[in-house]
């Protein structure tokens, strides 16, 4: 029997996800920038659903208006029922590829207008993903890399290569744009992608990346057990706003620290970091009457501090 042709793999890919993840779904959204990735899901997206192409223009690169208006016109071209240009600002918290990133989901979010979003993260995406996770000392969570379904957002192709995307785009006669900033060698995702994954491919011949998605999965299945465990144990630690030290106490090191982290993003916390969530932790661990520990909050120019009174972890707020 005859391989599929690359569109029809993405078909396939596209077809699981409305029959699995979104069987209620009439219609969906698709992030495009122009890319044979996003391009190529558009294509198969198109040919499922009605899909509006969504497409960001981050006035980051001479000429990114008119990447824009080529690619709402492809997405027109491909069959969507419409396609919807959102310029954005980007700032500068987090460095370049951060804050594009937020500005890009943001602009995002509101356009979708209540419908799911369809990204063209790949299987090669997800194996940088779990790299960088490696390397930051991130943690489990970080190195379980991206979702498939993550509402309002999902990843139809992490199981696809990079090269069926090209090759789509090659089937369909689609001209794909180039990102200059996927060949610039001051973003580490384009060194990773370019250099490091190359290099473990030769040394550890071939297969990593498929390796590195596998690793993902199998932790996304084991954070999503501890998750689960600790979601009970934080309802049963709770008391109004405040965590009970004696229930939590006892409970092993990964379940306790996930309880604290449930706990304090329901409070307002946000851009927690492993430092701050150990430092947290201690307060019940290894208590010596130390103070509290300043975590980010998603309220404006207010400062959150995770502390520990009367037996019980609690929350102040302080204004900035």
């Amino acid at each position: 029997m005859d391989r599929p042709g690359a569109l029809a793999r993405l078909r396939a890919a596209v077809g699981s996800l409305a029959a699995g993840g979104l069987t209620d779904t009439r219609s969906w959204c698709v992030a495009l920038s122009g890319g044979p990735d996003s391009l190529a899901l558009t294509a198969a997206a198109a040919a499922t659903l009605p899909t509006t192409a969504l497409i960001v223009d981050h006035g980051l690169q001479p000429g990114s208006a008119d990447v824009a208006r080529t690619a709402r016109q492809h997405a027109l071209d491909l069959g969507c029922v419409a396609a919807q240009i959102l310029t954005v600002h980007v700032g500068r918290v987090g460095g370049p590829e951060a804050a594009a990133r937020a500005a890009r989901y943001a602009a995002l979010d509101t356009a979708r207008h209540g419908a799911p979003v369809l990204l063209a993260h790949t299987l090669d995406d997800q194996a940088e993903t779990v790299l960088l996770g490696l390397g930051r000392g991130s943690g489990p969570r970080s190195i379980a890399g991206m979702r498939t379904c993550d509402p309002p957002w999902f990843r139809p192709l992490l199981d696809i290569r990079r090269s069926v995307t090209h090759a789509v785009c090659a089937e369909l006669g689609l001209p794909a744009w180039d990102d200059p900033h996927n060949h610039d060698n001051r973003f580490t995702r384009v060194r990773l992608r370019n250099e490091v994954l190359p290099l473990l491919e030769d040394v550890l011949g071939g297969g990593v990346a498929q390796a590195l998605a596998r690793t993902a999965a199998a932790l996304r299945e084991d954070t999503d057990a501890l998750d689960s465990l600790a979601r009970d144990d934080l309802a049963a630690a709770i008391s109004g706003d405040a965590v009970q030290i004696p229930a939590i106490e006892q409970l092993p090191a990964a379940l306790r620290r996930r309880v604290i982290r449930g706990w304090l993003l329901a409070g307002g916390a946000t851009g927690l970091t492993d430092g701050q969530l150990r430092a947290v932790d201690a307060l019940v661990t290894a208590w010596r009457g130390q103070g509290g520990v300043a975590v980010g909050s998603d309220r404006p120019n207010t400062r959150l501090f995770a502390e520990r009174r009367s037996g019980a972890l609690v929350l102040r707020c302080e204004p900035v």
